[in-house]
C-alpha cells in the first residue's frame, strides 16, 4: 500500500526545520549505506549526532505519534529515528531496496522494516527531478509532494530518487516497524478503519451497525498484530 498523507507540518515548522537544517552538518550520504547501497548513493545527508538532528527528529516523532492518519495507515510497533538528506548539482540515489532490519540507539534496538517514509521539506518548484520513484505491483509510481506532505510506502518495494537538475530537494526519512508486518493485513485495516471514521459523524455513538464494524476491525487487528 502506497500512502499519502498531506500537511503533517505546518508552514511555520517547514520553516523552521529549514533554518535549522540550514546550519546542519551535511555528510557524505554515502557513508551510512551498505557496501551495495553506497555506490548508487550521491546525496548528503545530516549528521545523526548533532543536537539540530536530535531536536529536529524529536519534533517529528511527536507530531506523527498524535496524527490520526499516519497512526491508522502505518500501525507504528517502532519508528526509526528521522533522518534527513539533500540531493542537489545532480544527486540522486539509485535504485536499491531498504535493509530488512536495522539497528539504532547504538545498536540496542532493532527494527524490522515495513514501511520506508519520505517528508518532503522542500515545496516542488523549487526544484527539478528529484523525483521519488518506487516499483509497485501496479506499475512505477513516481512522486514529488509538497513540503510538509510524506508518502508511506512497502520496504520491500525497489525504489529510487532521480537526479536533481536545479535547486535542491531536502526531506526526512525514515522506517516504521508496524504491529500488522503484512502490507495486505494492514491495508485491509487501514481502508476499515477510514470507513469507520467516515460513517462516525453521521451516527449516533452507540449506533450497533458501528458498533458491529468497530469490533470487527478490533477483532482483525488482534488477531493479525505481532505484540
Amino acid at each position: 500500500m502506497l500512502t499519502v498523507i498531506e500537511q503533517v507540518l505546518t508552514p511555520a515548522e517547514i520553516n523552521e526545520f529549514r533554518h535549522q537544517l540550514q546550519r546542519g552538518d551535511w555528510q557524505d550520504g554515502a557513508l551510512s549505506a551498505g557496501a551495495r547501497a553506497a555506490s548508487v548513493k550521491h546525496n548528503q545527508q545530516l549528521s545523526d549526532h548533532t543536537e539540530v538532528a536530535r531536536k529536529l527528529s524529536h519534533h517529528l516523532l511527536q507530531r506523527l505519534g498524535s496524527h490520526p492518519l499516519f497512526v491508522s495507515a502505518a500501525l507504528p510497533e517502532r519508528i526509526y529515528p528521522p533522518k534527513f538528506n539533500r540531493y542537489r548539482d545532480g544527486g540522486h540515489y539509485g535504485t536499491h531496496v531498504d535493509a530488512a532490519v536495522m539497528a539504532f540507539d547504538e545498536g540496542r534496538i532493532t527494527l524490522r522494516s515495513d514501511l520506508s517514509v519520505t517528508l518532503f521539506l522542500t515545496d516542488p518548484d523549487d526544484y527539478d527531478g528529484g523525483e521519488l520513484t518506487i516499483e509497485t505491483g501496479f506499475g512505477t509510481q513516481q512522486i514529488k509532494l509538497a513540503a510538509g506532505d510524506l508518502v508511506l510506502y512497502p520496504s520491500s518495494s525497489l525504489h529510487r530518487v532521480e537526479p536533481v537538475t536545479r535547486g535542491e530537494r531536502v526531506s526526512s526519512f525514515f522506517w516504521v516497524q508496524s504491529l500488522v508486518a503484512d502490507d495486505g493485513k494492514r491495508s485491509l485495516l487501514f481502508d476499515l478503519d477510514q470507513a469507520i471514521q467516515g460513517l462516525t459523524p453521521d451516527r449516533p455513538p452507540q449506533d450497533p451497525e458501528l458498533l458491529r464494524l468497530t469490533g470487527v476491525y478490533h477483532n482483525l487487528l488482534r488477531t493479525w498484530a505481532s505484540v
